[in-house]
């Protein structure tokens, strides 16, 4: 775990403009007609609609996408009562956190009362701004009265996170745990250390779920709550225990199934934890520092199932999986409250993804390849994509089904749509793309085989029918890896291009080549060793018909992949080279950049060929090309180097294709700035038009540009790069490449495949 210093944490807020959030305008500004709508007088009309029907004001206004996050300060994490402003930064924080999962708009809201009725009055004042409330860091048991009163009060939706939060993720969590222990529910004993606002919910959740009443013993920092303890609060009431022979926690946890700390650090020992029953599940939650360390835990005894609030550990019970989720599905049908069904509908989505396959980017962040369910993995990692889909999803469905969402959703897959493009996880291109590559399957060669990335994407594309997949590779070492990646390899088929039984394969392909590039030196001896290498067998197998498409990239050299592809393959006829484009999925749309990876210093007869080639792929993309060729100067102003080459290219494609909307050299600002463009160059061919096609003046700058785009804004999908020119489906990609990246690029395969094969069949 990162350690964390005292002036790291405060140069991190105060560094820049101090603060974590900011609020941003989503409306045009910049005009006097833009602040006439935006103010008086334009203002008035929305104003008046919501007088009539007060639910408009989720149509005109964020009130459907706003949370206020409220704390008097008398909780704030471990640090206790340290006041209202004291805790901004936590507000702050958890303001962060609404915003990049769930793409909520948060105000922090930091009121200095400690009295539970003024605190009260006061938030059901300011509801009206809001569609929805967080409470946060509010001291028990007043933190149980507030937020009961105002859920009673507020018709829109309230939640005390400290409570609610950890209960949904740690029922989940003991749901799973408790399916690989092979435990019944209804007959497990439960140890609750703790009995705060947290402790009380995840053991109301706990019995919701099946946990029996009287199989539970709850421990406060007096010991055992027993019934005929005086003075005991409502809620430690509900908990307390009829037994007598119990006293303390070492008491109570012999036998015990499942332990559960939400107190203090270090209070639970290797003893305590080898008295419990077969298969322990321990939930030691105190942060930072458990009620036993993960290390002491797992020595203790190696059946233990182990969580802890922590992300450098196994299993982290971590609020962020649940209420940007809980919330975002609770706006989305501008719900009146959230209700018990709508946190068991969580519970349950939580607690379902952590079965389901585990998608690369969780693995990137943490390091892992392996995790799948079971002790190590049985909750979600806190940056798994599929959360706002699932969890969002299903608590949306519970609110329209529990009858408290004013807004109910009728297309429930437009819905998960919606969600995956609002944090840039899944566009229309790429959903197009995978769509249609679905429509018509092809069979796809993976070159690296046994390259964990190729492996995964390979398999992922067949779970989503993009392809039949064939791996190159030794059977039982592939085997292997899947076997320690935990992927079904069933239906992927692989071929040994060593085995002996390929030797009339490798003959035959070797005899073809031979014969095509005779007049270049080769001899079939030649010819059939190269049959040895994974790409020359790979994309021979594509050029004899045994396959449709091939995908390589992750180990070879782009350098001698395109030797081989003009070998193999050879490139289209009417062209003297091939190129690759990068496709920009941005805020502002769809661009295309060629050439990105293969013409390092092309001269106008190549750019020709390249600026031909991107027309062509670009409509193959079912886009209308308008074309801008860049150059750092605009037309003619240097007269020498990369603007003279560009400038010739420009007039060949003008003379050869009068009806394409192409011109240059430009520089990319007035490419991509119309405006500015047609004010200074009014007589360009792409006067009125959105240029939606770079073709850069060599590979450096083309593959400079998408790669600044591709660091500088996450935001920006890139799919790529497409191969063009060849003539055949050799796609290409890089070692940098993701799982995600290459099942995109697959898809292009796929398609290009299947548009190649109606060609021929029209012919």
């Amino acid at each position: 775990m990162v350690k964390i210093t005292e002036e790291a944490a405060l140069a991190y807020h105060a560094n820049g403009r101090p603060g974590k959030i900011e609020v941003k305008p989503t409306k045009p500004y910049r005009t006097q007609t833009d602040l006439s709508l935006a103010y008086s007088p334009g203002v008035a009309y929305p104003c008046l609609q919501i007088q009539k029907n007060p639910d408009d004001v989720y149509k005109y206004t964020d009130k459907g996408n706003l949370v206020a996050v409220i704390s008097n300060g008398t909780a704030v994490l471990g640090l206790g009562d340290i006041g209202a402003m004291s805790g901004k930064p936590v507000m702050e924080g958890k303001g962060l956190l609404f915003k990049i999962y769930g793409g909520i708009d948060v105000f922090d809201i930091e009121l200095n009362e400690k009295d539970p009725e003024k605190f009260c009055e006061t938030v059901e004042r300011i509801a009206p701004t809001f569609g929805g409330i967080n409470l946060e860091d509010i001291k028990a048991p007043e933190c149980f009265y507030i937020e009961e009163r105002l859920k009673k009060s507020l018709d829109i939706p309230v939640m005390h996170d400290d409570q609610h939060g950890t209960a949904i993720i740690s029922a989940a969590g003991l749901k799973n745990a408790l399916e690989v222990a092979g435990k019944d529910i209804s007959k497990v004993h439960l140890v609750v250390n703790g009995a705060g606002a947290a402790a009380i919910s995840c053991t109301k959740l706990y019995v919701a779920l099946g946990v029996k009443k009287e199989n539970i013993v709850m421990l406060d920092s007096k010991g055992v709550i027993t019934s005929d303890r005086p003075n005991l609060t409502p809620q430690k009431k509900l908990f307390a225990t009829d037994r007598r022979d119990v006293h303390n926690l070492e008491e109570a946890i012999k036998g015990a199934d499942v332990f559960v700390g939400l107190s203090k650090g270090n209070i639970l020992t290797q003893d305590m934890i080898r008295s419990m029953a077969e298969k322990p599940i321990v939930f030691a939650l105190a942060n930072p520092v458990p009620e036993i360390s993960y290390e002491d835990a797992m020595a203790s005894r190696p059946d233990v199932l182990m969580s802890t609030g922590r992300s450098d550990y196994p299993n982290q019970i971590n609020n962020v999986i649940g209420f940007p989720y809980i919330f975002r599905g609770a706006l989305d049908v501008h719900a009146k409250a959230i209700n018990e069904e709508m946190k068991m509908a969580a519970v349950n989505a939580i607690a379902d993804l952590a079965k389901q396959p585990i998608p690369d980017i969780v693995n990137e962040v943490y390091h892992v390849n392996d995790l799948t369910f079971g002790p190590k993995y049985f909750i979600p990692k806190p940056v798994d994509p599929r959360l706002i889909t699932e969890v969002s999803a299903a608590v949306a469905k519970a609110a329209v089904e529990s009858g408290v969402a004013r807004t109910p959703i009728k297309d429930w897959d437009a819905y998960k749509d919606h969600l995956r493009q609002m944090l840039g996880q899944e566009t229309k291109l790429t959903r197009t793309l995978h769509a249609t590559a679905a429509l018509h399957p092809q069979r796809v060669v993976f070159a690296e085989g046994g390259h964990p990335t190729m492996m995964k994407a390979a398999v992922q594309a067949q779970q989503e029918g993009i392809c039949h997949p064939i791996l190159l590779g030794n059977p039982d070492r592939l085997a292997r890896i899947a076997n320690r990646l935990k992927l079904d390899l069933s239906g992927v088929e692989i071929i040994d291009m060593r085995a002996d039984k390929e030797q009339g394969r490798r003959a035959t392909y070797a005899k073809h080549l031979a014969e095509k590039r005779a007049r270049q030196g080769y001899t079939f001896e030649e010819a059939y060793d190269k049959m040895y290498e994974r790409n020359y067998f790979g994309m021979s197998m594509v050029e004899q018909g045994d396959a449709d498409a091939f995908i390589t990239g992750l180990y070879t050299k782009y350098s001698n992949t395109i030797k081989v592809a003009k070998e193999v393959v050879g490139v289209r006829k009417d062209y003297n080279t091939f190129a690759t484009m990068h496709i920009l999925n941005t805020k502002k749309g769809v661009y295309y950049l060629a050439d990105t990876l293969i013409n390092r210093h092309p001269d106008q007869n190549v750019l020709y060929d390249v600026a031909r080639l991107s027309a062509h792929t670009v409509r193959f993309f079912n886009d209308e090309p308008v074309m801008a060729m860049i150059s750092y100067s605009n037309f003619g102003t240097d007269e020498i180097g990369s603007p003279q080459k560009v400038h010739q290219t420009v007039e060949m494609m003008q003379h050869d294709y009068p009806d394409l909307a192409i011109d240059g050299e430009m520089q990319v600002n007035f490419a991509l700035d119309k405006e500015l463009r047609d004010a200074k160059y009014p007589f360009t061919r792409l006067k009125g038009k959105d240029v939606n096609t770079l073709v850069f003046p060599n590979m450096s700058s083309a593959n400079s540009s998408y790669k600044l785009m591709q660091s500088l804004d996450p935001d920006v999908e890139i799919i790529g790069p497409i191969q063009m020119g060849l003539n055949k489906p050799i796609h290409f990609t890089d070692f940098e490449a993701s799982v995600r990246d290459v099942v995109n690029v697959t898809a292009v395969a796929v398609i290009d495949a299947y548009v190649d094969k109606v060609k021929k069949e029209k012919k």
